[in-house]
């Protein structure tokens, strides 16, 4: 007999440290409000989050009932002689990404990091998601996840990156609208020889699961075993390269549109489309430290204008909703929050603040060209878009030069 799965059962899930993503995570929970979506946020912080960060959550959820915070303990690997190899003194917090999986109480849960924001609804995912079943697997899934490829085309060629971290080694660099929509490049298995190893490496900003008391058993027994201590310390994006590893052979890979990176909108032009995109994972630098000139500028490369303003744009309508209702209740709840995040984010430019934030960029040389991508090369060289390419149209060309966003403020539904 079918069983069927309710409401109560699903949950998207995030985490929370640090007063620098607060921003996010509100932002990340008013977009699942605004596109409708049927299930809450669990919002899982640590004591490092300060008193102020902490109200700041707690006025929202009045206004967001979607918005649930749950405290928990940070999850740190065992002690290994070993220096770690991060890319960043900031991932030592994504160990308690892992903590996710001990929310056994639902059914089918969807992680997004703390810095992705929603631009349509994307609940069917929770549906659409065929998670392979065991043979002593009674509930259907739950030693497998879903995710997306990491994507190592690595165009700027910094130095961090392993020496097979280039385009023609991407899971994304031979997809094409509309097709990537639904048929991602598969995973290979372990076994196959000739499996590209850079296929087999997801983002952990996106990912489904199943959790339950024996996936978090071994989970945790995998982590804090001594012996895997300098494996552990030798991960240089500490969640992710644990969850390929423990997940190898047990992973499938989801559309990009649900973990649109945004570097891909100039990396992947082939794949991407601006209206097809469900949740827009904003990496490295966060559009929230700084504000968007009038040169459009932004991004550490100068790359992210567009995307960093569509960022902008959900912040000014959250802002604006809640001093709205502290018009219409007079309680100020929707004030004090809206102060406590204002704190956090860049002040607005006048004239003169535009004028010399423009200035910088041009004595820094932003934008920086981005690189040419060598499948493009290769198509542009044979003549053709590229198998299976439905070429941009005259209207969608218009609005990503124009920097409007097309329809990507829609429900989508």
């Amino acid at each position: 007999m079918a069983t069927t799965t309710t409401t109560s059962q699903r949950a998207w899930v995030t985490l929370l440290t640090r007063s620098s993503y607060l921003p996010g995570v509100i932002t990340l929970a008013y977009t699942l409000q605004k596109h409708h979506s049927a299930y809450p946020l669990i919002v899982l912080t640590t004591p490092s989050l300060p008193a102020s960060s902490l109200r700041a959550l707690t006025l929202e959820s009045q206004h967001n009932t979607l918005l649930r915070i749950h405290p928990t303990t940070p999850l740190l690997p065992p002690p290994s002689s070993q220096p770690t190899t991060l890319i960043a003194a900031r991932f030592e917090d994504t160990w308690t990404k892992l903590r996710a999986f001990s929310l056994t109480h639902f059914h089918t849960c969807i992680f997004l990091d703390a810095d992705i924001a929603l631009f349509r609804n994307m609940d069917a995912l929770f549906d659409d998601v065929a998670l392979p079943k065991d043979d002593d697997d009674s509930r259907g899934g739950r030693h497998w996840l879903a995710a997306n490829h990491a994507c190592v085309c690595n165009l700027d060629r910094d130095a961090w990156a392993p020496d097979d971290w280039r385009p023609e080694n991407c899971a994304y660099t031979l997809l094409a609208h509309p097709q990537a929509l639904v048929k991602p490049a598969p995973v290979p298995h372990s076994s196959d020889p000739e499996g590209n190893p850079t296929h087999r490496l997801l983002n952990g900003g996106m990912f489904v699961y199943r959790p339950s008391a024996e996936l978090w058993d071994a989970i945790l027994g995998s982590f804090e075993a001594p012996s895997s201590a300098e494996r552990l310390a030798s991960y240089q994006f500490p969640d992710q390269d644990f969850l390929a590893e423990f997940f190898k052979d047990r992973w499938v890979s989801t559309g990009w549109q649900f973990n649109a990176i945004k570097t891909m909108r100039y990396w992947h032009e082939a794949m991407w489309r601006d209206g097809e995109v469900a949740a827009l994972h904003y990496i490295v630098d966060k559009p929230w430290d700084r504000r968007v000139a009038g040169d459009g500028v932004a991004g550490h490369l100068g790359r992210d204008g567009v995307t960093h303003g569509w960022w902008w744009g959900v912040w000014d309508e959250w802002v604006g909703e809640r001093r709205e209702e502290v018009e219409e209740d007079g309680a100020g709840r929707g004030r004090e929050v809206v102060e406590i995040l204002e704190g956090l984010v860049a002040r607005p430019l006048d004239e003169e603040g535009d004028r010399r934030q423009c200035d910088e960029n041009s004595k820094r040389g932003l934008p920086v060209r981005v690189p040419d991508h060598p499948e493009m090369r290769r198509r542009s060289g044979s003549g053709c878009v590229g198998e299976g390419v439905v070429e941009k149209s005259k209207t969608e060309k218009e609005e990503e030069e124009g920097n409007r966003p097309g329809s990507i403020g829609g429900d989508g539904q």
